[in-house]
């Protein structure tokens, strides 16, 4: 993940230390690991209120306001540098942000249908995914096995389930966007300087969800209060948690990192009960602890 990067410690002419600056300050303060969990935090929550819009939005439309919000945050602070590109920037740059809309729209249709905790879970192996592909050890067959146990747990046999088949489905191609998002994330960071491949792929997702978003959600999208709950979304679920993990990266190992990501199921179906009143039953909680068991495995094993 990214955040800010801000080339100058003063604002031109101010004397007064940019607000980008005084942010990383702060953070330096707090430990990594709590960056991390903080991060996690922040998009389980994000996430829990744009479900909550979902009464008066669809959820394509709620996409939409995250995805321009976090946008328009991120071009404040942080402006491409389009000037002298290859057409390989370029194409990466714009699959970068058609991955970006892919990930956010499929992953809020399966937030739409499933509980929180059950969506992030089935995300998840996106990057438990990538993780064992970059390994390619034995023991990585005991995490599939395991991730594998976990969505045969959450998948809804039986007459009575009360789990959609098509949110599953559309959590799985979000995980597998999330898979082509960290690829692209790295190549767009050699690509482009500092943060600006991520300010410039969240323009492109912000341009390609407007269509969609604009004509699902209407005049519901000029209601003040809901454009206020759209901002706040945008900066719980991108600008916040890039920032804190981006902070946290520079002062941990990336295998530290990851294990703690590995929770981020688990955050997300108590945020789910916390804040949505979303419980889980026995076998539901089984397979997350499933999903995150095989992705801290996968991770824990990782060479630094």
């Amino acid at each position: 993940m990214t955040a800010f990067a801000l080339d100058e410690p003063f604002e031109r002419g101010s004397g007064l230390p940019r607000p980008g600056n005084v942010l990383r300050a702060a953070a330096d303060s707090i430990p990594p690991s709590s960056l991390v969990l903080l991060g996690i935090l922040s998009v389980q929550i994000g996430a829990g209120f744009a479900k909550e819009l979902f009464a008066v939005l669809p959820p394509s439309a709620v996409v939409f306001l995250r995805i321009a919000a976090g946008a328009l945050i991120m071009g404040t602070f942080v402006r491409p540098r389009l000037k002298g590109l290859a057409w390989r920037d370029w194409a990466v740059g714009l699959g970068f942000g058609a991955t970006l809309a892919l990930m956010n729209l499929t992953f809020y249709e399966a937030l739409a249908r499933l509980p929180m905790g059950i969506a992030v879970a089935i995300e998840f192996l996106g990057p438990l995914g990538v993780a064992v592909a970059a390994s390619r050890r034995r023991i990585d067959l005991l995490w599939v096995t395991l991730a594998g146990a976990g969505v045969v747990l959450l998948a809804p046999w039986g007459e009575s389930a009360s789990v959609s088949w098509l949110g599953i489905g559309f959590a799985m191609v979000a995980g597998a966007c999330w898979a082509g998002y960290i690829l692209l994330s790295a190549a767009a960071g050699r690509r482009f300087p500092g943060t600006s491949g991520l300010a410039f792929a969240m323009v492109v997702s912000a341009v390609l969800v407007a269509p969609v978003g604009v004509t699902t959600g209407g005049a519901g999208l000029l209601q003040p209060h809901l454009l206020l709950i759209g901002l706040g979304v945008g900066l719980l679920s991108s600008v916040i948690p890039y920032s804190l993990e981006l902070q946290a990266l520079r002062r941990m190992p990336p295998r530290v990192f990851g294990i703690l990501m590995s929770l981020e199921p688990a955050v997300a179906a108590l945020v789910g009960v916390l804040l949505l009143g979303e419980v889980l039953h026995a076998q539901q909680w089984a397979a997350v602890v499933c999903v995150v068991a095989a992705s801290l495995g996968s991770t824990r094993r990782v060479k630094k």
